[in-house]
């Protein structure tokens, strides 16, 4: 028995139908899905505790400054591996520059402080929301607040890989 033109419009346009409401409702999951990178800096950062300082050399010529909110901090002291969800490091950038003040204390062309903001950085900690990237959010942020670029961001996960070890962090804590 064939079936009726009738039945066979019916089952063509249902199945249209589905396939439409199937594609829409996929565009609005990944509308509304997160992205794997941080795009707001989190609230009270510069009040979080010191997790250790650096100087990095090179083209970079930087100084930086590395805070963890609390949760962060307590693992850190603890030594646990993986670092807890709602664990939060921030990283703080700033040109390397000499301090004339200070040489001419010292009589030598030997201390370097901090000087203009180059860029903030976070890794935040939710294995749910972030779990295709090790379970770390990262941020990029210019020193007016503005997020990085979505085509910047996705560079991070791939550089923290190496330190799978230590949960993608390879800043260690100094007490």
């Amino acid at each position: 028995m064939k079936p009726s033109r009738s039945a066979l419009a019916i089952a063509v346009a249902t199945l249209t139908s589905v396939c439409a409401y199937l594609l829409i409702g996929s565009g609005h999951a990944a509308e509304n899905a997160a992205p794997a990178y941080v795009t707001e800096m989190p609230a009270g950062y510069r009040d979080w505790k010191v997790v250790s300082v650096a100087h990095e050399a090179g083209k970079l010529n930087s100084i930086g400054i590395v805070l963890g909110n609390d949760i962060a901090i307590r693992a850190y002291r603890e030594g646990k591996l993986p670092f807890p969800d709602g664990a939060i490091i921030a990283a703080l950038h700033y040109s390397h520059v000499p301090s004339d003040e200070n040489n001419k204390v010292f009589g030598d062309k030997q201390s370097f402080v901090p000087g203009a903001p180059t860029n903030i950085q976070f890794e935040v900690k939710d294995s749910k929301k972030y779990a295709t990237t090790g379970g770390w959010g990262f941020g990029h942020f210019t020193p007016d607040g503005k997020p990085g670029a979505a085509a910047f961001m996705q560079t991070c996960f791939p550089c923290h890989k190496p330190a799978a070890a230590t949960d993608l962090i390879y800043t260690h804590y100094a007490p």
